[in-house]
């Protein structure tokens, strides 16, 4: 198992995250959609003074907003993103625009072991009834087998595996082929994405219309851990839960990916609202 010292500051919050993020990160973080992450991700049920049909500022929402459902939160992007907000920017190269996201691309070829995990996301806009986001794109990475980052930990600095870059198809979905993250410590099992405005936006390293987190099951995570290689995920897995997880905590039920299949390979389907 690899050194686990330079990824242990992992997701520590907003905070940290401002520390570290550059101008680009922060202008989104602090604007936009981006005050969620200051205002928390409160329901109606939460504001409790607002009656039933209304926002918190008491004005009739729409029959489609509130068929709609709650929209998917705005998380942190760590401090790993690669995205060029804090140093490695690899949006911009030829090559990340793929499907399958297992091998680095450009000066190595290293392939990530690990269980096979294919990732299915279908992007809706919320501010439109819940419409497919066709033509959108989603740019998805996460940790190895190892619980580290290409482009960062110690190790893999020279790989860009687990990192990649798809646009939304007619029905807003898009399917990245993957291997399933380790538990490292200090966080529960999850996979980091952003949703930009289209492929141009992405592969220029613009502006993210929302930066999300997906957080894997436990069963799920039980049954890949005791597989050869995750060894040391059965422990982390152990000493963290959904519930006291620094990103998670505040509740998840949008972020929890529906999970199928077995240990010789895993679908993971998650609907996210923008």
């Amino acid at each position: 198992m690899g050194d686990m010292t330079q990824i242990a500051d992992h997701d520590r919050g907003l905070a940290f995250d401002l520390a570290t993020l550059g101008r680009r990160r922060l202008l989104t973080l602090l604007g936009g959609t981006g005050l969620a992450v200051l205002t928390g991700c409160a329901t109606a049920d939460q504001t409790g003074s607002s009656p039933p049909g209304t926002s918190a500022a008491g004005t009739t929402t729409t029959g489609a907003a509130a068929a709609c459902g709650e929209e998917t939160p705005q998380e942190t992007a760590g401090p790993y993103p690669g995205d060029g907000s804090n140093g490695p920017n690899v949006l911009t190269e030829s090559g990340i625009v793929r499907g399958d996201i297992r091998s680095s691309f450009g000066t190595s070829s290293t392939t990530a072991k690990g269980v096979p995990l294919t990732i299915e996301l279908t992007i809706l806009d919320s501010g439109k009834g819940c419409a497919a986001m066709s033509g959108a794109a989603v740019y998805l990475w996460h940790c190895d087998i190892d619980g580290k980052y290409s482009l960062y930990s110690q190790g893999v600095t020279n790989e860009n595996y687990l990192r990649g870059v798809q646009e939304t198809d007619a029905q807003g979905k898009v399917t990245f082929t993957s291997i399933f993250p380790a538990a490292y410590s200090g966080r529960w099992p999850h996979i980091h994405f952003e949703v930009y405005p289209s492929l141009v936006e992405a592969t220029k390293a613009g502006n993210p219309t929302k930066t999300t987190q997906l957080a894997l099951p436990e069963d799920v995570c039980t049954k890949v851990y005791a597989t050869d290689g995750y060894s040391q995920s059965v422990r982390n897995l152990a000493r963290s839960s959904l519930d006291t997880d620094n990103v998670f905590s505040d509740g998840h039920d949008t972020q929890l990916a529906a999970v199928a299949g077995s240990t010789s390979g895993y679908t993971a389907s998650l609907t996210v609202r923008v």
